[in-house]
């Protein structure tokens, strides 16, 4: 049910791939102020991460989640009535706080309903839903704003309300009982002696190298379109096929991946195999761009997609005690956002001075260093390594 919340709520996350035109065709900004008023989401997201974080600690993952979902209706109702860039800017933040305060508590909703032993396999499906959420925003979205893009605005507020009252009437009573069950349990084992993960040292390196392996993922979102179009010269229908071919795939392959690792991977070669063969796929595309080796590549990038993502969740849970879960999900969570702001920048800038080849080669090495990170990383910030599998 919480994977149900999740698809519902993103595929109404509609309104995000055509903010921009939006700003452009309809209110008529400037492409650079355009991309200055987009950089106000991702600001937002990290505000929403470590305030959702912040709040689920205090008041319990169930109160966060309705209440993100149901305040993120008024707030997409009103973005249509802001018409200068300060305004969209505003109300953008402001929706980007409420609306990702949201997924910290639902990570800690996740390991507080799931049982330990299938954690991972909860956060796969989750994230499942996530992508199969993004398959079908996208395409809506695009059917509603050739309507109107006020219709988009309300429809994306619609199905954050319905999100939240399925939410509210499936775990509203669940949530009573769980809370009664958690006054009488006592914590046995304590993985971490540090209250916050701001002072979490082992973590706060974690987290410096998520954010890294994201900002090389995330390319997928801003320079890799950039270059399917100009260099590959791909049409926008095209793109869009590769794009969605990369959604479905993760939804068909991911709960069977992760149960492979699961079962023959420790924890460490996992996230040492799923980086490095994200830096692989994105470095093919540094020697050739054929359609072939296009399809490949995004191929591997969801296998390395797959063995990464998920498994950041589960190491976060472990890392985390029992009553800091939503400041450590928090943390982690800023650590992805930071990359929505930087990798767009960070990544045309390199093209800009260097061209594609660097970029994506150079990605390449990077993620190959991150990964053999991991690899020593994890083993040294979680200490029951015989519990865990390390």
């Amino acid at each position: 049910m919480l994977a149900l919340v999740m698809l519902i709520n993103r595929a109404g996350s509609m309104v995000l791939p055509f903010l921009g035109v939006y700003m452009t065709d309809h209110l008529h900004f400037s492409i650079e102020n355009t991309g200055i008023v987009l950089s106000f989401f991702g600001i937002g997201s990290v505000i929403g991460s470590w305030l959702g974080g912040f709040i689920t600690d205090k008041i319990g993952e169930y109160k966060v989640q309705y209440l993100s979902l149901l305040l993120s209706v008024p707030l997409f109702c009103l973005i249509p009535l802001f018409k200068t860039e300060v305004g969209v800017a505003a109300i953008i933040l402001f929706q980007s706080i409420v609306s990702d305060a949201f997924r910290p508590a639902n990570s800690v909703a996740i390991t507080k309903y799931a049982k330990p032993e299938n954690i991972t396999r909860a956060f796969s499906l989750n994230r499942m839903a996530v992508n199969l959420g993004f398959s079908i925003g996208p395409a809506l979205g695009g059917i509603l704003s050739a309507i109107s893009y006020e219709f988009l605005f309300f429809s994306n507020a619609l199905a954050a309300l319905a999100a939240g009252i399925l939410y509210i009437i499936f775990f509203r009573e669940r949530n009573k009982i769980a809370r009664l069950k958690a006054k009488k349990v006592k914590e046995v084992i304590e993985i971490k002696k540090e209250n916050t993960p701001y002072r979490d040292g082992k973590f706060l390196v974690y987290c410096f190298f998520c954010m890294l392996f994201s900002i090389c993922f995330f390319q997928i979102f801003s320079t890799l379109t950039i270059f399917y179009k100009d260099t590959a010269h791909l049409s926008q229908q095209n793109i869009g096929y590769i794009l969605g071919y990369s959604g479905f795939l993760v939804v068909l392959l991911e709960m069977g991946l992760v149960q492979i690792a699961e079962k023959y991977f420790s924890l460490a070669k996992t996230m040492l195999f799923g980086t490095f063969i994200c830096g692989v796929s994105y470095a093919m595309l540094g020697f050739d761009y054929s359609i072939i080796t296009l399809i490949i590549a995004m191929s591997l990038l969801c296998v390395g997609e797959i063995w990464a993502l998920p498994f950041m969740s589960t190491i976060t849970a472990l890392r985390s005690g029992k009553n800091n879960k939503g400041a450590y999900m928090g943390l982690n969570g800023i650590s992805f956002s930071i990359a929505f702001i930087v990798t767009p920048y960070l990544g045309t800038l390199i093209v800009e001075k260097f061209g594609f080849t660097i970029l994506w080669i150079g990605t390449g090495l990077v993620a190959t260093i991150i990964a053999v990170a991991f690899y020593f990383i994890v083993p040294w910030m979680i200490k029951d390594k015989k519990e865990i599998g390390i």
